[in-house]
């Protein structure tokens, strides 16, 4: 075996570290570390899976038609200008593996989805991370990073785990100082959380180089059955149509989706509930020194003092059944990124760090 190699990249990949969701002894855990929705899935996606369960012995369709009819119905975007896939992560996938490969260079920047390293190397690419400015996606540093070896750029806005989002002037300037061979992905998976933004369609829509991704595992609370979906140039959805698997979403995805993104009202009502939610949970850490920016996602970065600061606050939310994630592999030792929840779960994380600041 020891004269079987690897494909170039692959062995710079690192393990993925998902979120705890377990705290021995504790049956209240308040699971607030993977950006899940905690107040659970579309109730019409949970009907719509359930009337799919008995043709889980056919399979699926090929072309995704009536979700991706669907998407568009909702959205106003042209069906056949959206891919589906297996979360947005297979979206992405897709992009890197169809657009870049040994000797390409891919950007992205240093606070962006841990993910995207990851793709990079699949692909067999260069990663070329740039910096941000004060958590903020730096335009300056991306096209001061380009050479003629890249041919993509990956963008996530809102950002993770930041929350940050840049401004549509920026985005725009963006998007113009690319050269035309260079693509964008703006990565959207919070778009739904941001008011009055549309995740990148505008630019999707009339660039020839510009690509859009959304996913079903944010505010639609469908993370357990991994769905995701791109928007862009036709030219390019059938490049990357032609390196999808055909049957890579089943029934039972299909059904939940296309009946979770018909649902807008609860969508709408789910996205105001967290605003509330966010600004309640970012006046509570202003109150009791923690910085933090403010967030356009369904989470909130709460910055401590230093690393030690931010690991007792950690020890003190577990202690009380809470679990946040720290994200010290983002580049932040001295943060938290907790997920909002409802009034009751907010009120909860709020209570612990009360108890944490005073006994400190």
């Amino acid at each position: 075996m020891s004269g079987i190699r690897p494909q170039p990249g692959i062995m710079e990949i690192e393990l993925y570290q998902g979120g705890k969701s377990a705290i021995a002894g504790r049956s209240d855990v308040l699971k607030l570390s993977s950006n899940e929705n905690p107040l659970g899935p579309v109730p019409a996606a949970l009907e719509a899976l359930t009337r799919a369960a008995p043709d889980m012995h056919r399979y699926p369709s090929t072309d995704h038609a009536a979700l991706r009819t669907a998407i568009g119905g909702v959205w106003g975007l042209e069906p056949e200008r959206i891919i589906c896939g297996v979360g947005s992560d297979e979206v992405l996938q897709f992009v890197t593996q169809a657009y870049a490969g040994p000797g390409d260079e891919i950007i992205h920047t240093e606070h962006g989805f841990s993910l995207y390293p990851v793709l990079i190397h699949m692909a067999g690419a260069t990663p070329v991370c740039v910096p941000e400015r004060e958590r903020v996606v730096d335009v300056d540093a991306i096209l001061g990073a380009l050479t003629e070896r890249t041919r993509i750029v990956l963008l996530t806005n809102p950002g993770n785990p930041t929350g940050t989002r840049l401004a549509e002037a920026e985005l725009e300037r963006l998007v113009e100082g690319l050269p035309r061979d260079v693509l964008l992905v703006i990565d959207g998976a919070y778009t739904e959380y941001a008011e009055g933004y549309d995740g990148g369609a505008s630019f999707a829509r009339t660039r020839p180089n510009v690509l859009m991704t959304r996913t079903f595992s944010k505010i639609y609370g469908l993370g357990g059955l991994r769905i995701g979906w791109g928007y862009g140039p036709r030219e390019m959805i059938e490049v990357m149509t032609r390196i999808r698997q055909p049957f890579n979403l089943s029934v039972v995805q299909l059904a939940a989706a296309e009946a979770a993104v018909r649902d807008t009202a609860w969508v709408v009502d789910r996205a105001r509930l967290n605003q509330a939610q966010r600004a309640r949970l970012v006046g509570a850490l202003g109150q009791l020194g923690i910085a933090c920016d403010p967030s356009d996602t369904n989470f909130v970065l709460a910055r401590f003092a230093d690393a030690a600061e931010a690991r007792s606050a950690e020890a003190a939310l577990m202690e009380a059944g809470i679990l946040v994630r720290a994200v010290a592999g983002y580049g932040f030792p001295e943060g938290l990124r907790i997920t909002v929840g409802d009034a009751e779960q907010t009120g909860r994380v709020i209570e612990g760090l009360n108890r944490w600041r005073t006994a400190a």
